[in-house]
């Protein structure tokens, strides 16, 4: 096989220390076993061998490698999860660049805010068009499977690095941040492939594994379900975005591929459990399902299992800054009297401790303190938020004499008889919804900067399945009120036109007006369900909102 030559690459080693060593290291150990099944425009599925991603990430190398750009420059990654943009981003890695990925549902807006705060010397994409208009100096360029066409070369650059190491950053996840724009985490190479080899050796995943991945490639998850299955010889199914609203489509295209294993939020699973659970439950090849980003619904979860009797169900637990904490089988049977899931303990190679509010560590049965994470895996630091970075990489409350830094997580949990962990809560403002970590402080930022809104609230609460929703609690110039005092109905997505963002003179506001206007920089898991009017927010003795009043009148 011809390889790209680079400064930039060292020669493989027989242990990676890079993300493309590791995710390649199968074209060396099983280069004829398939590494992607996709799905064709006529329904046919697409083998692509560990060799030909391999071949493809070198071909793809050699393609941006005379564009001149150095070691640590970022490379904005706007695509779907397929083997291109896996091989595309593992170009990236091999010299030594710093893929940002990013989502086609994305709103633009919000791409545009993502690059904007990357700094990104190229931006990347599989559309015909970018739907951006890209800050000076940035290129452009469309790659396909077997070509990359440079819209606009990227600005000229003096080299100042010879080659990556493995505390380089791999790439930067752009999450919901609290001060009302996105947050980036950076993850080394390191860090990346520490936890990569964490969860192969906890996973247990046999080769012949069909792994279903259900989230969008800028959603951490979606690298997580990747290099499970590369790492364990095991083959990645994309399942199209398109099917996941549609049960019947869904359930077809997993039978259809013969997927052994799914991954993804539970939510995934809703519609299928309600509407086709005849169809679910003929799913016989289905062995394994692996959630996160959220609780399985304890009843959706017995159904389940009712349905496929049998199947492996696993408990994915963790953070962006450590692609995850633990992975635990879930009981089979469950325990009639069971409330809450175990999210068990870390992984092997990283410790968890519960830390109370004295700073004392938390040994006691039940009682719940903050979780401290110590890992090989963890994080290098928010990218260019060196406060946020200090606030959550702290040193080790056990001994700061040590210099040792560990992930302060901001999540709660207590210990349960056997010492494996049960989750409490959060101790911010940072909740999931279907899966994704969502910051409130954002959505109620985005909210405030509608021209009817005088203040905002938003709290997550549980809709009518009991599942969290986003209610957005607001105080307008003028506003149209339903009889009940709350303006509901359709989702985001069928609201109707935006309100422009200017600060201008308005009349009358619905709270469709004001879910168009979220929705057209945030994407759809952020903007809020209900849109509450009050004529004044509550306030607590102290000044701030009070959430426990809202929360009442909601």
């Amino acid at each position: 096989m011809n390889r790209v030559a680079h400064p930039n690459v060292d020669a493989p080693s027989q242990e990676p220390r890079m993300l493309h060593e590791f995710m390649l290291s199968g074209a060396r150990l099983s280069p004829d076993g398939t590494a992607f099944l996709e799905a064709a425009e006529d329904g046919a599925f697409l083998p692509v061998s560990y060799r030909e991603l391999e071949r493809r990430t070198h071909a793809y190398a050699g393609l941006l490698a005379p564009l001149g750009m150095d070691v640590g420059d970022r490379v904005v990654l706007e695509a779907d999860t397929s083997a291109d943009a896996v091989a595309m981003l593992l170009a990236c890695s091999l010299l030594g660049l710093t893929f940002v990925p990013v989502s086609p549902e994305t709103p633009a807006e919000r791409v545009a805010t993502i690059t904007e705060l990357a700094d990104p010397a190229l931006f990347l994409t599989t559309a015909a068009t970018c739907r951006i208009e890209l800050p000076e100096g940035v290129g452009s360029a469309r790659f396909t499977s077997s070509t990359l066409t440079v819209r606009t070369r990227p600005a000229h650059r003096e080299r100042r690095r010879h080659r990556a190491v493995a505390t380089d950053p791999a790439y930067i996840i752009f999450t919901s941040g609290t001060t009302g724009r996105p947050k980036g985490v950076v993850m080394t190479h390191r860090g990346i492939v520490s936890y990569l080899n964490m969860l192969i050796a906890d996973s247990d995943i046999p080769a012949d594994e069909r792994i279903a991945t259900t989230a969008p490639l800028q959603f951490d998850l979606s690298l997580f379900d990747v290099g499970m299955a590369l790492g364990s010889r095991a083959c990645v199914v994309p399942v199209p975005r398109s099917l996941l609203r549609w049960p019947r489509r869904f359930l077809r295209f997993l039978d259809d591929a013969g997927v052994t294993q799914v991954n993804g939020v539970p939510a995934i699973w809703r519609q299928s459990l309600r509407r086709e659970p005849g169809l679910l439950a003929r799913l016989d090849r289905l062995r394994a399902v692996l959630f996160s980003g959220e609780e399985f619904p304890l009843p959706e979860l017995r159904r389940l299992r009712e349905l496929r009797p049998g199947i492996r169900v696993l408990n994915s637990f963790g953070h962006t800054e450590c692609m995850s904490c633990s992975l635990t089988e879930v009981p089979d049977p469950l325990p009639d009297d069971a409330v809450r899931l175990s999210i068990g303990n870390p992984h092997p190679g990283s410790e968890g401790m519960l830390i109370g509010p004295d700073g004392q560590l938390v040994r006691t049965e039940g009682v719940v303190g903050e979780l401290y994470l110590r890992s090989p895996a963890m994080f290098s630091g928010y990218w260019n938020d060196p406060r946020a970075t200090a606030a959550a990489r702290v040193p080790d409350p056990l001994d700061h004499r040590s210099g040792q830094l560990v992930f302060r997580t901001g999540d709660l949990a207590y210990r349960g008889p056997d010492g494996e962990l049960y989750y409490y809560g959060r101790t911010d403002s940072q909740v999931q919804i279907r899966g994704n970590r969502v910051e409130l402080g954002e959505v109620r930022s985005r909210v405030e900067e509608h021209p009817a809104v005088a203040g905002a609230a938003v709290l997550a609460l549980p809709d009518a399945d009991g599942e969290p929703a986003l209610f957005a609690f607001v105080t307008t110039v003028k506003h149209a009120r339903a009889s009940d005092g709350a303006e509901t109905g359709a989702p985001a997505a069928d609201a109707g036109p935006a309100v422009s963002g200017a600060r201008s003179p308005v009349g009358v506001v619905t709270g469709e007006q004001i879910r168009a206007f979220c929705a057209a920089s945030l994407p759809g898991y952020m903007v809020p369900r209900e849109i509450r009017f009050l004529d004044e927010l509550p306030l607590t003795q102290n000044g701030k909102v009070d959430r426990a009043a809202l929360q009442e009148r909601a």
